[in-house]
């Protein structure tokens, strides 16, 4: 009888963004193949009562330099390799805390290396990460767009769209009211249109009604729904997203300030677009759980 073999996990999420953080060194042959079973969500790993995940994170850690440094890669459920994720480097901080005990560190991404300071906050497995997260650029080579000038405000399946990179390529719409919108039918066609010959991640922005006792009220506040290049379909949050609702908002002159707070289905962010310089994403981290997942032969 052929011995079991299982591959040890944790996973965390990022304002409803999940993901099975895994070591970069396990004995994984096809990490395209694992992703694709255990991110699933009909039939996939089911943790904390939720089935399946936004991708899989396979981790190494070097603790000898200062800041600790990362070296972060993400697969995501439809195998496919996504060269940042704003709301999953912010799980990768919770997970290096929780190995070294540091507080700050610098991850290695496929878009660059992001500095991450974390604070615990309401228990072990509760934490507040704030990331660096590089310029948001909406030079048309760089998001990248089929077209020579950048892509903003131009009209796709009937939404005014402005596309821009934030570690990966970005479709913002602003709508009168998010909730409205069928999300499949109305991205879908954005995601994948000509203009975009990476595809873009798709998300649809209304302002938001805000408490006016609440101290943030200031903050210019938008609510957010993505859909995703990778996941196909909406996630409950996206971290590159609410950057790029913060980038777009402020380049239109939609929002005023440095700082914009996103509001996704899983929870609230806090985005600083400075007038030059890196943007800075900050929320909330939750550890879920840990246990093993079969690993996928070929």
């Amino acid at each position: 009888m052929s011995q079991r073999s299982v591959v040890p996990y944790v996973k965390y999420h990022g304002t409803g963004n999940d993901f099975f953080v895994v070591d970069a060194d396990a004995p994984l042959r096809d990490r395209r193949a694992f992703a694709r079973k255990h991110c699933d969500r009909d039939t996939g790993t089911v943790v904390d009562g939720r089935r399946g995940a936004d991708g899989v994170l396979f981790l190494d850690v070097t603790d000898h330099l200062t800041p600790t440094r990362v070296n972060m890669t993400l697969v995501q459920p439809d195998g496919s390799t996504a060269a940042m994720c704003g709301n999953g480097a912010r799980c990768v901080a919770a997970w290096a805390h929780d190995r070294t005990g540091d507080t700050e560190f610098m991850i290695d991404t496929q878009a660059g290396t992001r500095h991450a300071t974390l604070e615990t906050a309401d228990g072990d497995d509760r934490y507040h990460v704030d990331i660096e997260m590089g310029e948001p650029t909406f030079d048309p080579a760089r998001v990248p767009v089929a077209d020579d000038e950048p892509f903003v405000e131009r009209e796709i399946n009937g939404f005014t769209v402005t596309t821009v990179n934030t570690g990966v390529p970005h479709a913002v719409a602003f709508v009168d009211d998010v909730d409205e919108i069928d999300i499949d039918d109305a991205a879908e066609p954005i995601r994948h249109a000509d203009a975009f010959p990476e595809g873009a991640n798709v998300n649809f922005a209304s302002r938001a009604d805000v408490d006016a006792d609440d101290e943030a009220a200031a903050a210019p506040t938008f609510d957010q729904r993505t859909f995703e290049r990778g996941v196909e379909g909406e996630t409950r949050s996206c971290g590159t997203g609410a950057v790029a609702v913060a980038a777009v908002a402020s380049h239109l002159d939609l929002a005023e300030g440095e700082t914009i707070r996103t509001r996704p289905p899983g929870g609230e962010l806090e985005t600083t677009i400075p007038d030059a310089g890196p943007a800075t994403l900050s929320g909330p981290v939750v550890r879920d759980g840990t246990g093993e997942l079969d690993a996928v032969e070929r």
